[in-house]
């Protein structure tokens, strides 16, 4: 790949364009092939926070969405803005001729028409790249765990369980901080805002032929909506290898902290995660009789000496690779989520608000 600099956007800048500004003045330390980039210009809501972040985070300029639009140098855009003007902002920036790839934070939309107009902007681009935020994806062990998982050593799958807990919103002061993400799903709550990782994560392992079965929810607070899921659950079966199992996604479990973990069984084995070890994954098979554990560290490619390939992986590091995949489209890793895999986790997303309004009136 040739070194060409990449001009790139910001729309949004809350906590997680904080994150991905970090993590794109970070390549150069990590990757030797990474490509020069230059914080061309940033846009937000209110005038005050992005002149703020552009002086704090290295932007050359803070400006109404319209200029960001208009300019013709922008070749890369970051939709990083509440989940509710995700597709107003996707569809704004695919109109934008010269831009040649879009980085699209979850949850990529927040209805069946904005899944039906997406369909038809990458329809009508197809030379646009899009790379959805589900950096979990990256992280080294999970990489390798969705590999060993693929090459159906462990045989055929059985049953599986996913989970994605927070503890923060059992504080009031939190909640006041995040009123914006406390509405009601399909693009707030707790599924929305973290189950749609490990929807992610469910999808890559299993197929996009899992359908939700049913859903529960639990946890209320005066200040919260009644259609904002604090914790809830759904139940899943999978048509093609006829496997069920249940995935949760919690903003109110005291004690976790932020806990990500899924465990998958299957005919000759099984495999699972934890965050709390996020530079392993262990596995099972019958044929052996015992449990293993692949420490995997910093397992990235290209391999890179800094950190040394041993050095367990955090959060940010995952979140490095993920955009030096996506401003290099790298071909090296076995499972990347396009825009179509992030429609095909919103298609389940959705279901899960038709559940979780069933399971409240009935309840």
């Amino acid at each position: 790949m040739e070194n060409n600099k990449v001009v790139i956007g910001f729309i949004g800048a809350g906590g997680i364009a904080r994150s991905h500004a970090f993590s794109l003045n970070s390549l150069k330390f990590y990757y030797p092939d990474a490509p020069e980039v230059e914080l061309a210009a940033v846009t937000s809501a209110r005038k005050e926070s992005r002149e703020s972040f552009a002086s704090r985070y290295g932007f050359q300029k803070a400006c109404p969405a319209e200029e960001l639009l208009a300019d013709k140098r922008i070749s890369t855009i970051f939709i990083l803005g509440p989940n509710n003007v995700h597709y107003q902002h996707f569809r704004a920036a695919a109109a934008m001729d010269h831009v040649q790839r879009i980085y699209l934070e979850k949850p990529v939309c927040s209805s069946q028409e904005e899944e039906k107009g997406i369909i038809e902007i990458v329809s009508s681009h197809p030379g646009l790249q899009v790379q959805v935020g589900f950096q979990y994806l990256y992280t080294s062990a999970v990489r390798e765990a969705l590999t060993f998982w693929k090459s159906g050593v462990l045989g055929k799958p059985v049953h599986f369980e996913f989970k994605y807990y927070h503890s923060d919103y059992l504080k009031k002061s939190y909640r006041e901080k995040r009123v914006t993400r406390l509405t009601p799903a399909p693009d707030g709550g707790a599924m929305a805002d973290l189950g749609s990782h490990i929807l992610s994560l469910l999808v890559a392992f299993m197929g996009e032929n899992v359908e939700i079965t049913s859903a529960v929810q639990a946890g209320e607070f005066e200040d919260v909506p009644a259609g904002s899921d604090l914790f809830s659950q759904i139940s899943l079966f999978d048509r093609e290898s006829r496997a069920a199992g249940t995935l949760s996604a919690s903003r109110i479990s005291s004690g976790t902290g932020d806990s990500l973990s899924f465990e998958l069984y299957a005919t000759g084995g099984a495999i699972r995660f934890s965050s709390e070890n996020p530079g392993q994954f262990e596995y099972y098979t019958e044929e052996s009789g015992t449990w293993s554990r692949k420490v995997t560290g910093s397992n990235y490619k290209p391999f890179t000496s800094f950190p040394s390939g041993h050095v367990p992986g955090g959060w940010h590091r995952a979140m490095m690779h993920a955009h030096y995949v996506f401003l290099t489209n790298s071909h090296t890793e076995t499972f990347v989520p396009d825009i179509m895999h992030g429609l095909a986790v919103q298609k389940l997303l959705a279901s899960t608000s038709e559940h979780l309004a069933f399971f409240r009136k009935r309840y």
